[in-house]
């Protein structure tokens, strides 16, 4: 396989940065939450910070605005490192260069799945449960349950980046270099390019969108769909089973 350093679009690094410091951020906080109220598996003794639960919903809150961003940019121009529709097949050719891809796809798929339940769950909690000792809501479960998902991810995400790419790859993501026609400089004109490109051919884009993978437009339409509700169910339930 090849190893020498791959080139990462420049707007996937600062998406993938601010998401990883995000989630990275929540972990933390999430576990500090669990260490102060929780403890039912066990405790670390820490210093108890009394706001933590402010500090991971701000993280939370950040998290939400930005996922919208990331899982367009995830199921369009990151397309490519999501679950296709031979992943499953392929994953049958255990050892091989291709199986480690998939798998590497698999995860990074059930992260963005594991993202959107965790940013409903923890929008549909009451910040009052944890300090009184109520810790057998629905939600609180739920957000539990996405945040270990998201740990594991995040470690195998790591380990299949660096088994697929090496240390090449892992590194190509802390890169500040950029190629010329990369340059933030040149976004807006990208965009508006896009846009006058999908508005003069709008019936060509709704055709190769209909036919496109349908695995990958279902998980699309999930997760949106997820970061909406996400938005939106805070403001007609406060919160509750």
């Amino acid at each position: 396989m090849n190893r020498s350093a791959p080139y990462q679009p420049l707007l996937l690094r600062i998406l993938h940065g601010v998401s990883g410091i995000l989630v990275i951020g929540t972990i933390i906080s999430g576990f500090l939450i669990y260490n102060t109220f929780d403890k039912r598996f066990g405790q670390i003794p820490l210093p108890k910070i009394n706001p933590i639960q402010d500090i991971h919903g701000t993280f939370g809150l950040f998290f939400l605005i930005f996922l919208p961003f990331f899982a367009l940019y995830s199921f369009h121009a990151g397309k490519r490192r999501l679950l296709q529709s031979d992943s499953i097949q392929k994953l049958t050719q255990f050892g091989k260069p291709i199986w480690w891809v998939s798998l590497q796809r698999l995860v990074n798929t059930k992260m963005l799945l594991a993202a959107v339940l965790a940013v409903i769950s923890g929008r549909m909690m009451k910040e009052e449960w944890l300090p009184t000792g109520e810790l057998d809501h629905i939600w609180y479960y739920l957000h539990s349950i996405a945040w270990v998902i998201m740990i594991f991810g995040l470690a195998i995400h790591i380990l299949m980046s660096a088994k697929v790419g090496g240390v090449p790859l892992l590194l190509s993501i802390f890169s500040w270099k950029f190629r010329p026609e990369d340059s933030p400089a040149n976004w807006y004109g990208r965009l508006r390019g896009w846009l006058d490109n999908f508005t003069n051919n709008f019936q060509r884009e709704v055709d190769q969108f209909i036919t496109s993978s349908l695995l990958l437009k279902m998980m699309e339409v999930i997760v949106l769909g997820g970061i909406m509700a996400a938005f939106v169910l805070p403001l007609f339930f406060s919160g509750g089973e």
